[in-house]
């Protein structure tokens, strides 16, 4: 065999399951992605600009953007620390713990927002607890986070969780045995493996909160140019059959969302070559 020729795969197959790879993702993915670029083509520019520029449309991008994004960003915080304790600390009750983060896979997005409206309402257990302190958490973009913040923990926990098991634990005492400190060991040896994972849970999250339905709608309170969220306005669209303006909507949901897990994934990319190069 001459050299550079690369010698057939072990494993046969290839063509076959490539092929098949090939049409799922065509018929799940690009095939209605394209759809709505060929349904928004039957508006011209005047009508899908106005559309999209519309005071109440523009309001409902910025409430779903900034409540996925800072849902997102606690997320990142709180999922490394959950997965933290999970990996690192054996206690009673662990596995039950363990079970219960993925609860928001498994729990249906309306029984979700049914319960944390019921608990952050006026009347509720926490909502009756903040209201004398002036907080209001249901109705508000606040609790639009809240409960993007139990639907987007799991993605966190779950892409962090193997990483950390994996880590090799010898690294870390031969820092201390150079005499550096917890948090020097920690951001200089730890944090560098987990920046990656962390960024992928991250954007994970963030582009499940930019189109969560269920779990929103009934604590957001859906007031047009307050706490309305784009899905929301896609859907009245949709009942009022105003399918191009739907789709015009969505069009702009997409490529915002595309831009953004490509910055994620670059900014990915970029950690990951400076922990090889170190």
């Amino acid at each position: 065999m001459k050299a550079g020729v690369k010698g057939r795969s072990v494993l046969p197959g290839f063509g076959i399951s490539m092929g098949f790879t090939v049409v799922y993702l065509s018929l799940i993915v690009i095939i209605p992605l394209a759809g709505i670029f060929i349904k928004t083509a039957g508006l011209s520019w005047g009508d899908f600009w106005d559309t999209v520029t519309n005071a109440r449309v523009v309001a409902a991008y910025k409430v779903s953007f900034f409540t996925s994004f800072a849902a997102a960003a606690v997320n990142a915080v709180f999922g490394l620390l959950v997965a933290w304790v999970l990996v690192r600390y054996n206690f009673p009750g662990k596995r039950f713990i363990d079970g219960l983060v993925d609860l928001p896979f498994a729990l249906p997005t309306a029984v979700a927002g049914i319960s944390l409206t019921t608990i952050y309402s006026q009347h509720g257990w926490v909502g009756s607890l903040l209201e004398p302190l002036g907080i209001k958490v249901a109705y508000t973009p606040i609790g639009i986070t809240i409960a993007l913040m139990f639907i987007g923990l799991p993605f966190v926990v779950r892409t962090v969780q193997p990483v950390m098991q994996e880590l090799d634990k010898e690294i870390e005492e031969a820092s201390v045995m150079l005499g550096a400190r917890r948090l020097t060991t920690f951001t200089k040896v730890i944090f560098p493996e987990l920046l990656p994972p962390l960024i992928t849970g991250f954007s994970l999250a963030f582009a499940r909160g930019i189109g969560e339905y269920g779990s929103v709608v009934f604590i957001s309170g859906n007031m047009p140019m307050k706490t309305e969220i784009a899905p929301l306005l896609i859907m009245s669209k949709l009942e009022q059959y105003d399918y191009k303006g739907a789709t015009a909507i969505a069009l702009v949901m997409l490529v915002i969302s595309f831009a953004l897990l490509l910055i994620t994934n670059y900014l990915q990319w970029r950690s990951s070559r400076r922990m090889i190069k170190a």
